[in-house]
């Protein structure tokens, strides 16, 4: 079995690293900090799927870095609150925050999204989270959180890369989970589960295809760069990320493993 690979600590504290942002920008077209699977396009339909504006306060569950929730901070104007349980991300996001000029409207705390958020009922008017809810258990539990400090009317999103579509071998699964903690889940559990939480208006789109061609080009990028990806994660552990993008590409080109975009809202 394949040994635990550090994704996130490497990341997220080699941030501003030139081969990583050359990585991203060849991977997604922009360069975000990303380490999921979001397009170009579907980073820009989630604002309108959120209904996000000047006037919007703002959660990220899984916000890592702080690109994606900087981004929309700048772009949109709106306020928004940022959560990770890992400390590079959230030290890195804070930084850029503070160089950017947004620290007035973007703020970054470390937190355990399994347990209860630090928040009141009723704060927000969008929750988020870009494939991070496949790495934290108790699924329900955190849907029924993000219900919780949703204001009423406002609306959920969160993405899903772990949705089992067809036959995955225990050596797959194991390669695929080497980064951490990972649920995968069947087909129409996601949907089931946030109207459990409360949710109202629940919709799935397959974002399967984007995964596996962003899987494809971070591998890619990555085995061009080896020398001084190496130099940066040291031999073990690039071996192990080229495997564990080989085996993500792999199995969402083939369909064995989907990756799907939830929104839901939650009643007045």
């Amino acid at each position: 079995m394949p040994a635990r690979v550090d994704l996130y600590n490497n990341a997220y504290s080699n941030f501003e690293s030139d081969v990583y942002a050359q990585i991203r920008l060849e991977a997604y077209g922009q360069d975000l900090g990303q380490t999921n699977w979001i397009s170009s396009q579907e980073s820009r339909e989630i604002l309108k799927i959120l209904r996000l504006g000047p006037d919007s306060s703002v959660l990220e569950v899984g916000c890592g870095s702080g690109g994606y929730a900087l981004h929309l901070a700048e772009k949109v104007g709106c306020k928004i609150v940022g959560l990770d349980i890992n400390e590079h991300g959230i030290n890195s996001a804070k930084r850029l925050a503070s160089d950017r000029g947004l620290a007035a409207r973007a703020c970054f705390e470390l937190c355990d999204a399994s347990k209860q958020l630090p928040f009141s009922p009723e704060t927000f008017d969008a929750v988020f989270s870009n494939d991070v809810l496949c790495h934290i258990p108790g699924r329900l539990g955190v849907l029924a959180e993000m219900f919780r400090v949703l204001k009423p009317g406002g609306r959920v999103l969160f993405s899903d890369a772990l949705v089992i579509g067809g036959v995955i071998s225990h050596e797959e699964i194991a390669t695929r989970s080497s980064i951490g903690y990972s649920l995968f889940s069947p087909l129409g559990e996601n949907e089931r589960l946030i109207g459990q939480a409360g949710f109202r208006d629940v919709r799935a789109t397959d974002t399967t295809e984007s995964a596996a061609r962003i899987s494809k080009l971070r591998m890619e990028g990555r085995e061009k760069r080896k020398k001084e990806a190496i130099a940066l994660e040291g031999k073990e552990t690039f071996e192990g990320l080229q495997a564990y993008l080989a085996c993500a590409h792999r199995l969402t080109a083939e369909r064995r493993l989907l990756r799907f975009l939830y929104s839901a809202s939650k009643d007045r």
